[in-house]
Parts: structure tokens; sequence; C-alpha cells
């Protein structure tokens, strides 16, 4: 019985000692297992992150590829653009152009975009007179966008050579409330002024809108104007237009004159003016921004006293903005002026101060507040003196003339004098407070 009772023991002694050793095993065994475990999560944590990370490179990879692919798709539009200008121009004989006895005057670029009635008047009117000088004034329309009324009515003319501004890239306003078109139009000018002189190499542009008709002598007067623009670099710009060239205020449609400043509608600017423009050119309201101080820098602008445009044009981005006031009375000039036996000279910086400075120095001065009495009354020339912005608007209204300013200057001022023709051919000079000083006017 205790040999047996000994036995039991030692088997249970051993039993005890393969237990321990079973155990210690099985703890190794989950301690190996628990690291792999934990090594696996850390790698499948590691291979998400990796993962997460390859996707976000895909997405922003596939997202260049296809702004590339929409790029690459605009490239081709323009391509395909400027293979047919190539052979419209090829066709319609425009590289005679390259010839010297052929070299045109200036490029004729009527600005559209969703007018298509409009542009036919337009070009209809150009066509008239332009048929004559085709080869001095090669005519063009740039469409700004993609009505297919406005192309094919552009397409439709053999005389001219079709332009397609597409600009998908969205426009952000600098104020709220703007009207997105402002915007629109100011990149449409860059850019079609850049086609004009910069890849087709003119000397100068005349840019007219798809809301105007043109004068007899519109040709006439821009070939005798460049030369002043080309000699005087006092002079930035040409225009066809006087703001206050309503049908009871001009006379005569010889007259021509220096002005502070710009007025646009049917202008024409040459090569060296655009290369310094286009680097700065805004994102809205290109002409108002023409009109600054810091980017005229001083130069000025020649305009007739009887508009050589007018511009019918009710409807339109500005909404008829001053159309029936100021824009529907506009006398368009009806007379074939010879402005080649025209001696212009006088329009040159160093002269025309002494000339315009003459005529305002020869107009009879009156005084008081009921200008428009007396000046009825008196058959001379009459200058009548404004003290500030306020007096002078208040005189602009008595008159029915542009009151508005733009960075200091009256519409139409020379040296701060606004003229103007009150009843036939009587001159009125509303002049400056320091308008004599500046003209050398004791």
């Amino acid at each position: 019985m205790v040999k047996w009772s000994c036995d039991f023991r030692y088997l249970l002694l051993v039993a005890a000692v393969a237990f321990i050793y079973i155990q210690m095993r099985l703890f190794a065994t989950q301690s190996e297992y628990a690291d792999r475990l934990a090594a696996a999560i850390e790698s499948e944590n590691h291979c998400t992150s990796q993962m997460r990370l390859l996707i976000d490179q895909i997405s922003m990879q596939r997202g260049r590829i296809l702004d590339l692919e929409e790029k690459r798709k605009l490239q081709d539009h323009e391509c395909r653009q400027l293979r047919a200008l190539i052979e419209d121009l090829q066709r319609k004989g425009l590289e005679k152009r390259t010839d010297k006895e052929q070299v045109p005057v200036a490029a004729v670029v009527v600005m559209a975009c969703n007018r298509a009635d409009y542009l036919e008047k337009t070009v209809k009117s150009i066509l008239k007179y332009q048929r004559s000088v085709a080869s001095k004034y090669p005519l063009f329309v740039s469409q700004d966008g993609e009505d297919p009324d406005v192309k094919s009515k552009a397409l439709s003319y053999n005389q001219l050579t079709y332009m397609q501004h597409l600009d998908y890239e969205q426009v952000q306003t600098e104020r709220p409330g703007e009207l997105i078109a402002y915007y629109k139009i100011a990149r449409h000018y860059k850019w079609a002024l850049d086609q004009l002189f910069n890849k087709h190499n003119f000397d100068r542009v005349i840019i007219l809108e798809d809301d105007m008709e043109i004068a007899p002598d519109f040709f006439d007067y821009f070939e005798a104007a460049a030369a002043i623009l080309d000699n005087d670099k006092s002079i930035m710009a040409v225009s066809s237009w006087n703001d206050n060239g309503q049908k009871q205020f001009v006379q005569d449609p010889h007259a021509l004159y220096r002005s502070d400043f710009f007025p646009g509608l049917g202008w024409m600017l040459s090569k060296s003016t655009w290369g310094e423009l286009s680097p700065k050119w805004p994102k809205a309201y290109w002409d108002d921004w023409l009109r600054l101080k810091e980017n005229h820098k001083g130069r000025q602008f020649i305009r007739p006293e009887v508009c050589r445009t007018y511009n019918f044009g009710e409807h339109g981005s500005s909404f008829g903005q001053f159309f029936k006031q100021y824009l529907e009375p506009i006398k368009l000039n009806d007379v074939k002026v010879d402005w080649k036996s025209t001696n212009l000279s006088y329009l040159m910086e160093d002269q025309y101060v002494t000339h315009f400075a003459d005529m305002v120095k020869n107009a009879r001065p009156i005084h008081g507040t009921d200008a428009v009495l007396k000046v009825s009354n008196i058959d001379d020339d009459l200058r009548i003196l404004y003290k500030d912005q306020e007096d002078f608007e208040r005189i602009a209204h008595q008159f029915g003339i542009f009151e508005e300013w733009k960075d200091g200057v009256p519409r139409t001022a020379y040296k701060g004098v606004v003229v103007f023709r009150y009843q036939t051919r009587k001159r009125v000079f509303l002049v400056g407070p320091v308008s004599l000083q500046q003209l050398g006017i004791e």
C-alpha cells in the first residue's frame, strides 16, 4: 500500500511537471501569436495608409489628366481655327499685305457676341464704304462665345475674316453683384487685340462694336489721323466719337480736337501702345480703366466734332444706359470730307496748345448763374468759367451736355475745357478753374 502511494505521488509529480511544461509552451505560443497578430495589424494599417495615399495620388493625377485633356481639346480647337484662318486669308487674298504697296492702314475688327441682327446691320454699313479700300482696311469679326446665329452670319460674308474667342474659365467678380458681362468683354478685347497685333502683325487696329454704323468718310478720316498717331507720341489713340456729338451741339464736319478723355466707340490704336497696355489689361471695365491718369499717362486722344460712328445699340450689356438722352440724338457725319487735302498739323502737340488757346482767348467771357439765357442772346463764341465739378455739372445740366467725369476729367475735355456748339456755329467753352493758366492765357 505504501509502495502504491509512492508511485502515485511520483506520477502526480510527473503529471505536474508535464502540465507546467505544456502551460509554458502554450504561453510561449500565445505570446508568439500575439506578436505576430500585432505585427500583422501594424502591417495592415501601413498597407491601408499606403493605399489611401496611393488613391489620393491617383485622384490628383486623374484631375491633372482631365485638365490636360481639356487644354489639349482647346489647343486642338485653336489649331483648327488657325488653319481655317490661314486658309481664309489665302482665299481672300489678304496675303497681299506683305507687298509694300498693299500694307494696310489698319485692320478693322467688329467685336460681337450674341446679337446677329445688330452684327448684320454693322457689317453692311462697313462694307458700303470699305469695298473700295478693302486692301487698306482688312475686315475681321471677333465673336465672344458660341452663339450659332452670330457665327453663321459672320461666316456668310466673304469680305471678312471670322475669329472666335472661346473662354471656359470661370469669372470671379471683384465686388458682389457685378455683371460678369463686363469681365467677359475685357477678356475678349484683350484676346482679339493680341491676335491682330501679335499674331497677324498689324501696325494699327480700328475697334468697332456690333451696334455701330459708320460715316462716308470714316476710312479717309482714320487714314489722315494715322500719320498724327505715328508721329506724335503724346497721342494715345484716335477716336471717331464725340460724347457731346448730338445734333444740337455740332456743326463743322472738318473740326478735330484733342481730348484728355478717352471717347471709345470706334477708335484706332497702334501696335506699340498695345504692347504697353496688353500685359496690364484690366479684368473688367476696360474703357474706364483707359481713362485713369495712371494708364493714359498724360497722353491725349483725337476726336471729331461730328461723329464718324453712330451707336444704335439700345439693347446690350449696359441695358441702354444713356441711349435716349445721349446716343440716339448723335449726328452721324454725312459729308464726304477731303481729308487727304486737309492739313492736320495743328493737332500736333507743339502746335495744338496755341491753336486751342487762341480759340478760348477770343471767346467772350460771360458770368452769372443764367448762362443759357445769356448765351442765347450773344452771337459770338463764349466762355463760361466753372469753379469745381459740382459747378460744372450744374452748368452742363442747363445746356444738356454730358455731366459725367472720370478721374477728375469731364467728358471731351482738353485741359479742363469742354467745347460744344450752341445755336448753329457759335461755340461755348466751359473753362475749368486752372484751364486758362494751363493754356497760357493771361
